[in-house]
């Protein structure tokens, strides 16, 4: 079925692409798609006709989506796509064998792996509609169309939070108002301040440039804020290459994704406010806890080393999470990979992240992505290298409503997404969190995580462990990475707790926290 074609005889429908977003455009490489992949697990049957009711209703409201990206000599543009067919961008598909987690896990990869045809709008979905008692759906879209919050918000607006929705309920504006707005000021506020005040001062240099020898200080005011960004990019570009490790090492072209169980919410949120750290940090550290505990047992020794992922930042309001495009910068997070003990190795992870906080470096990569969208393509690539060197994975956040949400009437029992590597780096970690609880996610290139549910199975434990550590402790006290440790081998034997949380679920709720 084809939806929005051409007067016959007049030219297509173009617009000039933004410089960051044209630099996701060209980042792509055979090793290294710009592609976020999302998956969607509904509890009960999703029709096909009723989803692809939803796309032309809600979807293609954003004329984004009818259009191709195309790259020229001239710069790079968006033009309406005079053949545009539905029936490509969302199509039918099915799991072999049993229709489980691991068929799905299969598939996922399998089309994480395959390129979107870039002479059609860089999107897709796919609709298995029997996925153990119910449906999946994989969505695929280029990077270059907009970063993942965006993107992630966009998936929600075809979402309600009843069964049988109102007319005019407005899942995301319910959301944005409680939820998001204290995300935005726990996580986002201090980025945004640098960048709406860098982003003024960038807006007004022209107009106030021939003014400066009448005013001093501004050109001052200037300089100073400039130099500081000039500086946060001279200490990225001397930070040394990160340490070879199995997370390292040339890519292929096949792609592995793999989820874990969630876990709760409100158990994070009970540990976090014990240690006086963020919920992010607390995550953080049991991603790191996770790929120490890999590396251990492949034979691996990561004693004293630490690891640097790449951490995307928002930089906008959070209400404004579904205008399309680019709109974030990357930060430099060092995860202590060589701490052996749990909490101290949570320290490190939330004073790394109090120092990233109070620097540029959300702002100077941003400015450097534009800059890049302009460089030609050798340069481009040099520059990818140089800064792929010093990461080893890429790490995402995204908080989601905590309320169940629906999708054509079926309940959406899980969700993830996973956003593109850039350069070499070929191991990406997503965290979600929806409906009360948290879900981890990796994607790894074949060649170096062969098996990442060899990973993500040991986020739970290593999360367990922190929280189990901290309960063993008097949170009237300042609580000691040593004595906690210590406390909690005697107790169990191991560093380890046992399998079950549910002494600490218990906990939670009896504490009232």
């Amino acid at each position: 079925m084809h939806i929005g074609a051409q007067t016959p005889g007049r030219a297509p429908q173009r617009e000039a692409m933004s410089k960051v977003d044209t630099a996701w455009l060209r980042m792509e490489r055979p090793t290294n798609l710009m592609m976020i992949t999302g998956v969607l697990m509904f509890s009960e049957r999703l029709s096909l006709e009723a989803f692809k009711q939803l796309i032309r209703e809600r979807f293609l409201a954003f004329k984004r989506f009818r259009q191709k990206a195309v790259d020229a000599a001239t710069g790079a543009h968006w033009e309406t796509d005079a053949d545009f067919d539905i029936d490509w961008h969302v199509v039918l598909t099915a799991l072999p064998g049993k229709a489980g987690k691991p068929e799905l896990e299969r598939l996922v990869s399998q089309l994480a792996s395959t390129a979107l045809d870039h002479s059609k709008p860089l999107w897709q979905f796919h609709l298995v509609e029997r996925y153990g008692h119910g449906s999946a759906l994989i969505a695929r879209m280029h990077h270059c169309y907009a970063d993942g919050i965006a993107l992630v918000q966009v998936l929600l607006s075809l979402t309600d939070v009843s069964r049988h929705p109102k007319p005019g309920t407005d899942l995301p504006r319910a959301w944005l108002g409680k939820d998001g707005e204290r995300v935005t000021q726990r996580f986002f506020d201090p980025a945004m301040q640098q960048f709406d005040r860098a982003m003024k001062m960038g807006g007004k240099m022209v107009e106030k440039s021939l003014e400066m020898y009448r005013d001093p200080s501004l050109a001052g005011v200037l300089a100073k804020e400039g130099g500081e960004i000039a500086r946060e990019l001279g200490n990225v570009l001397l930070l040394p290459d990160d340490p070879e490790t199995p997370l390292k090492g040339p890519l292929g072209v096949s792609k592995r994704c793999a989820w874990a169980d969630p876990i709760p919410l409100n158990e994070v949120k009970t540990l976090s406010h014990a240690l006086g750290c963020t919920v992010n940090d607390v995550l953080l550290a049991a991603v790191a806890g996770a790929l120490r505990s890999w590396l251990l047992e492949n034979a691996f020794e990561p004693a004293g080393m630490t690891i640097r992922a790449t951490v995307p930042v928002n930089l906008r309001p959070l209400e404004h999470a579904k205008k399309l495009g680019n709109h974030f910068g990357l930060v430099f997070l060092e995860l202590p990979i060589g701490e052996p003990n749990p909490l101290r190795r949570l320290q490190r992870v939330a004073s790394n992240m109090r120092e990233i906080k109070s620097s540029r470096q959300a702002i100077m990569t941003f400015g450097v992505l534009a800059a890049l969208g302009m460089a030609p393509a050798g340069v481009q690539r040099f520059a990818l290298d140089l800064f792929s060197r010093k990461g080893s994975a890429v790490a995402t956040n995204v908080p989601g409503p905590q309320m169940p949400l629906f999708m054509a009437g079926a309940e959406v029992s899980d969700l993830m997404f996973w956003v593109p590597q850039t350069g070499g780096i070929g191991v990406g970690i997503s965290i979600l969190s929806y409906n009360g609880r948290v879900h981890f996610g990796l994607i790894s290139d074949g060649k170096c995580i062969a098996k990442p549910q060899e990973v993500i199975r040991r986020f739970q434990p290593e999360f367990e462990t922190l929280l189990y550590a901290t309960l063993m402790e008097d949170w009237t006290q300042e609580i000691h990475p040593d004595d906690a440790a210590d406390t909690l081998r005697r107790l169990t034997g191991t560093s380890r707790k046992p399998k079950t949380s549910s002494t600490a679920r218990k906990y939670t709720k009896d504490s009232g926290v």
